[in-house]
């Protein structure tokens, strides 16, 4: 399972990314605007807001186990999390805890 969490955390980095790239491409590279289509209706908003709580979630139970089980490897989800998506930060928080003991 460890090497599909692998799997897993490469798609989630590079599928969406390649849509936020394009999507900035066509749109100046607008950041602002970006973030402002998230928010065009109902439907994108309550996604963004999902995706949002998750990632909270996620960053606290990565930063209460790395403390917990001092696996400081662990704590790169974070910034994958946020820097890249949910989509990315997960499975690779399940590949870096599923690591096998030293």
């Amino acid at each position: 399972m460890r090497y599909v969490f692998l799997g897993l955390a490469v798609w989630g980095a590079v599928h969406p990314m390649y849509y936020f790239v394009s999507w900035l491409a066509a749109n100046g590279w607008d950041f602002g605007a970006m973030i402002d289509a998230w928010y065009v209706n109902d439907s994108t908003t309550g996604l963004t807001w999902d995706l949002t709580i998750a990632a909270i979630a996620l960053t606290l139970w990565v930063l209460t186990e790395s403390v917990t089980r001092r696996n400081w490897r662990g704590l790169w989800a974070i910034p994958a999390t946020f820097g890249i998506g949910l989509s990315c930060g997960l499975p690779l928080y399940l590949f870096l805890r599923s690591r096998p003991e030293s």
